[in-house]
């Protein structure tokens, strides 16, 4: 009863601002938001841009629309692509956290890549000031992860996250509440959405939709061979005839389509290890690494990096929810810590 009264009392917010999903979590309540980061922008015979749809209405949009009409990601690659639109975004996800009430001003952390530049922080935090925020907290994402999926990051040992998210990638070494050594590559779920449309485009001149290259990477995607080889029927439009066509294609297929990025993700995971100093380097050998992200679900990722690594590799219980959850653990336990939050 004392939870659910802070919760009617409090407006303060946690936001996952991810490339491909915006989660937030309202304090007392838990995570009352999770939809596409994605806006319908309608623009008028003046010139002048509304906001039509935001979320899962907006996705719904994608690649539908007349031309009049336009569906934005607003972050590309972790980071603001487009101000003002990731401004109307944030103002439309803070007032539906507080059921509209538009006069509220909410203490906010966000979360944000290990490896931004002040310039691109910086707009973080006049995106969401513009939106309506009182006060505005950042937390780099792995260290918000790495609390999410109950790592013990506040002891004296070293905990190897890796977020794999919309637009980056985050692999961290995490001691003593701070991050020891980290990398940030800009390769994750798009890049593999991406790699599985220049594959089809290439060997069978069908093009498809970013929609439909996410389904299919949710559906036979895999990072390492399984024992069996899974089919799937894709439709798309014949790019020489010039009209809809359907195909069949494998599981074995979309693993050789998905080679690169996930190379790039294993190569980032192997240049941390490197760096990592030797006494921690023990703890990671005991304790392995945990995938957290939405790129974490990949079928067979965490057999593929134990196999390039020799480690112990697990996927977190909730890998979408982790950066979310753990930013919402900090706004719980604000002032034990608020030492995790970016310095200014």
């Amino acid at each position: 009863m004392f939870k659910s009264l802070i919760g009617f009392f409090s407006t303060d917010l946690a936001i996952d601002l991810g490339t491909a999903n915006t989660l937030v979590y309202h304090l007392g309540r838990g995570i009352t938001i999770n939809e596409p980061s994605v806006v319908a922008i309608i623009h008028d015979e003046y010139g002048e841009r509304r906001v039509l749809a935001v979320g899962h209405e907006a996705k719904e949009m994608i690649g539908k629309t007349p031309d009049h009409i336009s569906a934005i990601r607003p972050i590309k690659d972790g980071v603001i692509a487009d101000f003002s639109t990731t401004e109307a975004m944030l103002k439309y996800f803070i007032t539906k956290a507080h059921n509209r009430k538009s006069l509220i001003r909410p203490r906010i952390i966000i979360c944000i890549p290990s490896g931004v530049t002040e310039v691109e922080r910086r707009a973080v935090e006049e995106s969401a000031l513009s939106a309506g925020a009182r006060e505005v907290y950042l937390v780099e994402e792995p260290i918000a992860a790495a609390i999410g999926a109950d790592m013990p990051i506040l002891d004296a040992s070293g905990n190897m996250v890796v977020d794999i998210g919309g637009g980056t990638t985050e692999v961290a070494l995490i001691s003593l509440g701070g991050i020891v050594i980290a990398k940030s590559v800009r390769v994750a779920g798009d890049k593999m959405d991406e790699a599985i449309i220049h594959y089809l485009k290439k060997k069978y001149s069908l093009l498809i939709g970013e929609k439909t290259a996410e389904q299919i990477k949710m559906t036979i995607g895999e990072a390492y061979p399984s024992e069996q080889v899974n089919t799937m029927d894709i439709k798309g439009r014949d790019l020489i005839r010039g009209v809809p066509r359907t195909i069949k294609v494998t599981s074995e297929e979309i693993r050789e389509a998905l080679q690169e990025p996930i190379r790039a993700i294993v190569e980032a995971i192997k240049a941390t290890l490197e760096k990592t100093p030797p006494e921690l380097a023990a703890d990671v050998n005991d304790r392995g690494i945990v995938l957290t992200g939405g790129g974490a679900l990949l079928k067979n990722l965490d057999l593929l990096i134990t196999k390039e690594t020799g480690l112990p590799v697990q996927k977190a219980e909730n890998p979408l929810l982790c950066v979310v959850l753990g930013s919402g653990k900090i706004l719980d336990r604000f002032d034990q810590l608020k030492q995790l939050l970016v310095r200014r």
